[in-house]
Parts: C-alpha cells; sequence; structure tokens
C-alpha cells in the first residue's frame, strides 16, 4: 500500500509539472489535457483533470488499487516558450512507444526547462529585423526600414528590461509601445523617408499578442470557454497598452 501511494505520488507531481509548464508555456487548453492524458494513460493511470488559467487541479486514479490522491498547483505568468511545449509533445508519445519510466520523464523535463535561450543581442536583432520585414512588406523602402530596426530594437530592449526590474506585463508593454513609437514618431516628425507612418505603425507590431488571441480562439471553439475568455481578455488588455503607448507619442509630437 505504500509503495502504490509513493507510485501514485510521484505521478501526481509529475502529471502537475507537465500540466503547469505546457500552460505557462503558451499551450492551450487541450492541448495540455491531451498531452496530460496521453502520459497518464501509458503509465496505467486514469486521471480528472480541471484547468483553469492560472491553476492546475489533478486527481490520479489507481484502477488495480483503487487508490487516488488529488492536488492543485497554480501555474507561473505565462509566456511563449515553443521549444518547451513540442519537446514535452515529442517527450509524452515517447512515454507511450517506449514505455518511460516516472523518473526517465522527469530527467526530460529537466532537460528541456534548462535548455539555454538564444543570446540576448540575438533576440533583440531577429525581433528588429522581423519588424523592418513588416515594414517592407507594407511597401516601406531604405530610410523607414532603419527607422523600423532600430524602434523595434529599443522598444524588446525597454520591455525586457522592465520586466527584469518586474514591472507589471502590461506597464512593461506600454513602456516598449511608447519607447519604439517615440523613436519612429520622431522620423515622422522630422520627415525622415518617403513613408515615415509606415515605420511608425510597423514598429510595435512585435507587440501584438498572437499566441494568447490565438489560444483564446482554440480554447473556445475546443469547449473550454472559461479559459478562452480569460485569454482573450488578456490579448485585449495587451492591446490597449500597445494603443495607449502609440497614442501617447502621437500626442507628444502631435501627430
Amino acid at each position: 500500500m505504500d509503495d502504490s501511494y509513493k507510485n501514485i505520488k510521484e505521478a501526481e507531481a509529475m502529471l502537475l509539472n507537465v500540466g503547469t509548464l505546457l500552460m505557462s508555456s503558451g499551450a492551450s487548453t487541450g492541448r495540455v489535457r491531451t498531452t496530460v492524458n496521453r502520459i497518464a494513460d501509458a503509465l496505467g493511470y486514469n486521471i480528472e483533470l480541471l484547468i483553469t488559467n492560472r491553476s492546475l487541479m489533478l486527481k490520479v486514479i489507481d484502477e488495480e488499487t483503487h487508490h487516488f490522491i488529488a492536488s492543485l498547483k497554480r501555474t507561473s505568468p505565462h509566456g511563449v516558450n515553443f521549444r518547451v511545449v513540442s519537446g514535452i509533445s515529442r517527450m509524452s508519445w515517447k512515454v507511450v512507444e517506449e514505455s518511460w519510466s516516472i523518473p526517465q520523464i522527469n530527467t526530460e523535463i529537466d532537460r528541456l526547462v534548462a535548455l539555454p535561450h538564444y543570446p540576448r543581442l540575438i533576440i533583440l536583432s531577429s525581433v528588429a529585423l522581423a519588424g523592418s520585414s513588416f515594414c517592407a512588406l507594407f511597401g516601406g523602402k531604405g530610410i523607414e526600414l532603419v527607422v523600423t530596426f532600430v524602434a523595434t530594437f529599443i522598444g524588446v530592449l525597454v520591455r525586457q528590461e522592465s520586466l527584469k526590474h518586474r514591472f507589471n506585463p502590461f506597464v512593461s508593454i506600454f513602456f516598449a509601445a511608447f519607447a519604439a513609437s517615440l523613436l519612429s514618431g520622431l522620423s515622422v516628425k522630422l520627415g525622415f523617408g518617403s513613408s515615415p507612418d509606415l515605420a511608425f505603425a510597423t514598429s510595435v507590431l512585435f507587440l501584438v499578442p498572437g499566441v494568447p488571441l490565438i489560444n483564446s480562439f482554440t480554447d473556445m471553439i475546443d469547449g473550454n470557454i472559461q479559459n478562452g475568455i480569460v485569454r482573450g481578455i488578456h490579448g485585449l488588455i495587451i492591446a490597449l497598452a500597445i494603443a495607449l503607448g502609440l497614442l501617447c507619442a502621437k500626442f507628444l509630437f502631435n501627430i
């Protein structure tokens, strides 16, 4: 009986860890439920799972002994880490196909969590280059692309520093939008390039809440209405913070 309880406890802790990691890394509610169920089935357990935007409640049941354990775990603030999402998804299939044990699963989770991030300069440069690409798609040329690159670079840097100093995430987005639009708005005020408005409009596109809005739609389609509404409102608040940053820059430069 002690061994059975210990095994269920280990499985419950591991499954909660998997679920919270997926939620905090930007996975949809349906993906979290499917992945956790897949791993539990492979280990021979039945589960009942309740997923909210900020916590997971899990009940693990051993059908052979009729023992069960239930627990609740809060998720960390949501971000986007597709490396963790895809890594856990691949791992869940290996659990099924290769009959992984719980220690093997925990080792793989630790490895995924410990994977290093890209160097900061590469992140800043890549996002800034993406911003310039958006400007080019809308018809920007020459100086507009340079302005967009610099404004986006500074905007991402401001957001990173704001989060590092523990500002509210929405306030950090406002700061980033204001900093990026301040630099691009200066080019509009001074008349740099033939279409400086394009730089002003595209310099904040790196802040668009694509993942929350897509997950919101996916969750509501899957019937996870509560999580879909929460994620949709989260995306709308981000959009509002971006709009406020642009508005402040427009008022400042009277453009």
